[in-house]
């Protein structure tokens, strides 16, 4: 038989959905696929209930549901600082930010074309750029800040044939939230090198004080090349209803309906009239969520610190990357499948988000309850003997 693809043998599965299932395998605490275990807005799943009934059941319009995109116009236009945001011409709805990227990126992106895109980064930016034929040119965040060196940014926007640049911002995995004047820098870099941005800012309502989120589009004339991605899952707990959207100018969204059109023909129609009514509480809610999650913060980064785990504090998102130097393992991932084996807790080898080899981080996220993050961290009391590199006779 014919080989198959060349372009699917250059990147794995994901990594952080296989902890998940290793996670699963010895009854650990899953604190690697970043999903909380709390229920979304209670007016959310009363809607659902009703459409349960009612319907709609069918296709919406492809590119979203009017009400739905109404609704997300609505939210995001004061939010946003780039005027009044266009249902119609301004904004998809794709199946969850994950669809997004990929949309925006086959939408710029010619075979051959060169995507920036800062180290480390969610896993799934590499592998989009090699499915859309495109080139992926890494920039290196450096720790413990993750902050980036302009010199080395604008080396690899000046590369020939570079078509764009990926933000995610807040980052994931670092929770780094970059400055007004790293956001300066990129967008002169972009402006010089006549770059799309394709932000990704699904953690735009997870900013911990004194830190705020500068949405990317609003800032002077990078509206017009901007494709802002995001989705519902982390604002409202609802990860698995995969709801995302890019907005973006009326001539390239044109050109994302097109590609959504024949990715996925369209969300799914009860679930997008379910979450319209998210898309509508009131301010209280978003300053709810964040003080939640600020709180969650502390508590786990407190144990973190009793427990001698090295980590650096998350400025925004709700993930922590934790130093595991000392324990000595030469593979991150052993250590991650050891610790969910031995102690019951599940957590990403931060390997997977570097294009380097890099084996010193584990990614653990804290959108748990109280309950379950006060108990993964009594799991990792003493892991420093615990977990110390055992040969294989040991074991």
């Amino acid at each position: 038989m014919q080989t198959l693809s060349t372009k699917t043998s250059q990147f794995s599965d994901s990594v952080i959905r296989r902890m998940t299932r290793v996670s699963n395998r010895y009854g650990a605490i899953n604190l690697s696929q970043g999903f909380p275990d709390f229920d979304p807005p209670r007016e959310i799943t009363d809607c659902l209930a009703e459409v349960a009934h009612k319907g709609p059941h069918q296709y919406a319009i492809t590119w979203g549901a009017q009400g739905f995109r109404e609704a997300l116009a609505r939210k995001q236009t004061p939010l946003m600082g780039i005027g009044e945001i266009d249902p119609d011409s301004q904004v998809v709805v794709t199946c969850g930010s994950t669809e997004a990227m990929m949309c925006a990126i086959m939408t710029v992106c010619d075979p051959g074309d060169r995507v920036v895109v800062f180290s480390p980064f969610y896993e799934n930016y590499g592998a989009d750029t090699i499915l859309c034929d495109s080139v992926p040119s890494y920039v290196e965040l450096y720790a413990p800040e993750f902050s980036f060196d302009e010199s080395e940014l604008e080396h690899a926007c000046a590369l020939p044939h570079t078509k764009a640049l990926i933000l995610c911002n807040p980052s994931n995995p670092t929770g780094h939230v970059f400055t007004p004047q790293e956001l300066s820098s990129i967008a002169d870099l972009a402006e010089r090198y006549d770059l799309y941005v394709i932000t990704d800012e699904v953690y735009e309502h997870i900013v911990y004080a004194p830190y705020r989120h500068v949405y990317f589009a609003g800032l002077p004339d990078m509206a017009e090349r901007t494709i802002s991605c995001s989705s519902l899952s982390k604002t409202y707990s609802i990860t698995g209803w995969r709801l995302g959207y890019t907005i973006a100018p009326a001539g390239i969204s044109e050109r994302i309906k097109k590609v959504h059109d024949f990715l996925t023909v369209g969300a799914a129609a009860p679930l997008m009239e379910a979450a319209t009514v998210g898309l509508g509480l009131p301010q209280g809610y978003y300053d709810e969520l964040l003080a939640t999650y600020t709180r969650k913060r502390q508590l786990f980064c407190e144990g973190l610190r009793r427990l001698g785990m090295p980590f650096v504090e998350p400025q925004g998102a709700y993930f922590v990357m934790c130093d595991i130097s000392e324990a000595g393992y030469e593979n991150d991932e052993e250590f991650a499948v050891e610790l969910a084996r031995r102690m019951g807790v599940g957590g990403v080898p931060g390997s997977c988000f570097f294009n380097v080899p890099e084996n010193r981080f584990i990614r653990f996220h804290f959108a748990k309850s109280d309950g379950v993050l006060n108990d993964a961290l009594q799991r990792l009391e003493g892991w420093q003997d615990r977990m110390a590199r055992r040969s294989p006779c040991d074991v």
